[in-house]
């Protein structure tokens, strides 16, 4: 049995540990070195169905609506926004995908913050909150990936027609 508080003030602990989540969470990610963001791991490994994007692109219309939603990549002070690449060299491109990388781990950290409110909420409510959480980071990840998929296509491009390097 979890906490139990006066159903009022149930609803503000959830606003406003939702707000601190993806505060505490963003700045989290935005602290990140761009050392740990250079490589992937299993969480952020572009997967073979992504197929450069398009697969999002055919079953999401990612390209439909990506451009629509808030992008806060340059809220704390050093951040990125992404809603441009920064250059079009290799350096830029390689700094967009660190970004975008930095941008779904905050997503998948917020995501986890959800079980939290099954804490001090009944069972319906908890699954509600849990919900919104998947519900309000899943398409930002998505868009993520997306993005990344694509501009490491454009890197893998640029780099068989560079050539071996020797």
């Amino acid at each position: 049995m979890g906490l139990v508080l006066p159903q009022a003030w149930t609803v503000v602990l959830d606003v406003a540990l939702w707000a601190l989540c993806h505060a505490l969470t963003g700045y989290a990610a935005h602290r990140l070195g761009d050392a740990r963001l250079s490589r992937e791991g299993w969480l952020l490994r572009l997967r073979r169905f992504e197929q450069g994007g398009g697969w999002y692109r055919r079953h999401v219309r990612i390209h439909r609506w990506k451009d629509r939603v808030p992008e806060a990549g340059d809220l704390f002070r050093g951040g990125m926004t992404k809603r441009a690449l920064p250059a079009l060299d290799d350096v830029g491109l390689a700094r967009f995908v660190r970004e975008t990388r930095r941008a779904e781990l905050a997503h998948w950290w917020a995501m986890a913050c959800g079980p939290l409110f099954v804490l001090f909420n009944p069972p319906v409510a908890a699954g509600v909150l849990v919900g919104y959480g998947v519900a309000v980071n899943a398409p930002f990840i998505a868009i993520q990936r997306y993005n990344r998929a694509r501009i490491v296509s454009v890197q893998a491009r640029r780099a068989r027609r560079a050539g071996p390097t020797a």
